[in-house]
């Protein structure tokens, strides 16, 4: 894993990192090219995984490439039959006893062995590609002079930079960007404290986490693995696509995780100024409350590049104020300015006194601190469902009467409310307690779990963090419905991702197979049968909550259009074996001998992994464990 000072590499020799995760040598890129370029790969799999190219602009002609590092600590990449310099590591920093190191991060360093890795003399994490490991920077190093950004590959067969860049911003608040040459694509926007501004759905999961790090000496965002046993990585192709991807040992390949670009509103400024992006909408471009399309008739054609126009224009005068706008986007911070301490209240006052302030917002949302400021047009909005921040837009003072007036008139309605809340309240509590004497005594005020010597040893959860969870059952959250009732994704306050099952009342399946559900996946364990978490049962209200399992139905890989071409033949004989041996255990090995009875595609859920869990135990049906048959009086299933 080392070169030693004058040791040479050849081209057709390589060095590997410790635990064989990646290897450094001489590569062709593609099928076509016969230039040779020297690079690092990940070496399980060393065919179109090469994470970083030493020599992207100027290739070697044939098989002639030496990498030696010299006594001064240089890298140095000749071609020998030329003897001419192909690339260097271009270091001024002498040391007394370097060498040169490929880690298991991927990370190749030049270090003095006197003083260890963290007084580094070079490392190939300073000088990014197409790709970003877990551990990479993206940002500044004010110390050594460094700015590190992703440039595309021009085309497979040739890795010099090509015209997509993924960069930060560092004018006001700094952000993130993806440009093609010199035309901004795709804003991600800042951090803010929880996720970025542009995706505040990316929330903690299991693989890797981000950290924003601001200070004298330097500015980046990095993304660490959480699990060192996962290999991670984030890749800009040729095409300009971002991508990130996970490495599965069962299929020996990379597995595509998400995309920060997803829909048509996350094309740059696509509104204009104080315009905002609502992809639930048709035009999706809309004018912010107070604000007006300047050319109508352009927006009719879905064209909102004009952006809007205030209502009233704003004349610094007396009255003027600020108007609440929730779950959106922020605007494009480059004429920005910031204070990591100030409280939002702090964060107003400086804006109200200052006529060429715009709008405010909070920096920090995790901690509820810091202020932004905004001192031109507010540009690249957008409207999330039910995410998203909150700003602060400064509007004229009719605007402000305006909102006042409502909120009078809302006091008044409040107040009326009172009045017959209290003036009735004698008899709702009359007509309550009729209502439950009544409905105790026909036994439906909560329709308990049959009792039977199943034992249901499962955790319960109040009804109001499920609601939470799934933003109040929201459609946004509905995933899927079936027999059962509607199913929704969820995230718990400790920031674990699950699926909610809530049986409806129009239900087909009743308490019974309520019951069935909630017995047999509590007791059956194992690693091919999805894994209850807990149940609800509140009323009328009944829930059931199930680990999560991010690629959701075998039935989309197998019928849907966009993805049955992304399982090769191994991934499909994991799938099989998968299934199998969850049946196996169902008919033989477990404490209840199970038929499930509505085995289909539907019914196998598929985790990050692609390892499938068999799921919907509802109609099911057990037996004796010295029996091999039972009989139905019903036909069940899924026709």
């Amino acid at each position: 894993d080392t070169i030693a000072v004058n040791q040479t590499i050849k081209d057709g020799q390589t060095i590997v990192s410790p635990q064989q995760t990646f290897e450094l040598g001489f590569f062709s890129p593609g099928n076509a090219s016969e230039n040779r370029y020297l690079g690092i790969w990940f070496k399980p799999l060393a065919s179109g995984t090469v994470a970083w190219v030493a020599n992207r602009e100027t290739p070697i002609k044939n098989n002639t490439g030496e990498l030696t590092l010299h006594p001064n600590g240089v890298l140095v990449l000749r071609d020998s039959a030329t003897n001419q310099v192909i690339w260097s590591s271009n270091t001024n920093e002498n040391a007394r006893n370097p060498v040169a190191r490929l880690l298991d991060s991927g990370n190749f360093m030049i270090i003095d062995d006197d003083h260890g890795p963290e007084k580094y003399i070079w490392q190939s994490f300073d000088h990014p590609g197409d790709t970003e490991l877990p551990g990479m920077k993206l940002g500044r190093n004010l110390e050594r002079g460094i700015v590190t950004n992703y440039t595309s590959w021009k085309s497979v067969d040739d890795p010099s930079p090509g015209p997509f860049m993924i960069y930060m911003d560092f004018n006001g608040l700094p952000q993130i960007f993806q440009k093609h040459k010199d035309v901004i694509q795709y804003r991600l926007g800042s951090w803010n404290g929880v996720a970025f501004t542009g995706r505040p759905r990316v929330r903690p999961n299991s693989i890797y986490k981000f950290e924003y790090v601001s200070n004298e000496r330097e500015v980046y965002i990095i993304s660490n693995l959480i699990n060192n046993s996962v290999h991670s990585k984030m890749r800009l192709s040729p095409e300009g696509n971002m991508g990130r991807f996970s490495w599965t040992n069962i299929t020996k390949g990379w597995f595509f995780l998400s995309s920060p670009e997803s829909d048509n509103c996350d094309r740059y400024a696509l509104c204009g100024p104080y315009g905002s992006c609502n992809i639930a909408q048709s035009p999706p471009c809309g004018c912010l409350k107070g604000f007006t399309a300047k050319k109508p008739h352009q927006w009719d054609l879905a064209d909102g590049n004009n952006g809007c126009q205030r209502n009233i224009p704003l004349d610094c005068g007396v009255g003027e104020g600020f108007r609440k706008y929730s779950s959106l986007k922020l605007p494009d911070t480059r004429q920005s300015w910031v204070d990591t301490n100030m409280t939002l209240k702090q964060c107003a006052a400086k804006c109200r006194k200052e006529c060429n302030c715009t709008a405010y917002a909070t920096l920090d949302i995790k901690y509820d601190t810091g202020c932004v400021l905004w001192y031109d047009e507010l540009i690249d909005m957008r409207t999330f469902p039910d995410d998203g921040q909150d700003i602060y837009i400064r509007m004229a003072a009719l605007e402000i009467e305006k909102d006042d007036q409502k909120v009078s008139k809302s006091n008044k309605n409040v107040t009326f409310i009172v009045i017959v809340i209290l003036f009735s309240i004698g008899l709702a509590i009359s007509l309550g307690l009729c209502f439950l004497i009544i409905m105790k005594a026909k036994g439906r005020l909560i329709a308990p779990l049959p009792q039977d010597n199943d034992s249901l040893d499962l955790p319960l959860f109040d009804f109001p963090t499920l609601l939470r969870a799934t933003n109040n059952l929201s459609d946004n959250n509905k995933i899927g419905e079936g027999g059962f009732g509607p199913v929704y994704k969820g995230v718990l306050e400790d920031g674990r991702e699950v699926a909610v099952k809530r049986l409806s009342k129009r239900s087909t399946q009743g308490v019974e197979e309520f019951k069935n559900e909630v017995i047999f996946t509590s007791k059956l364990q194992h690693r091919n049968l999805v894994k209850i978490l807990g149940c609800s049962i509140q009323g009328e209200e009944k829930l059931l909550v199930y680990e999560w399992m991010p690629n959701k139905g075998l039935d989309l890989f197998l019928f849907r259009e966009a993805k049955k071409n992304l399982l090769n033949w191994s991934q499909r004989f994991h799938i099989i074996n998968g299934v199998a041996r969850g049946l196996l255990y169902l008919h033989q090995d477990s404490v209840l001998r199970i038929i499930h009875r509505d085995l289909k595609p539907a019914n196998i859920l598929l985790d990050h992994d692609m390892n499938p869990k068999i799921s919907d135990f509802g109609i099911a049906r057990s037996f004796r464990g010295n029996e091999t048959r039972t009989n139905t009086k019903r036909v069940v299933g899924t026709l």
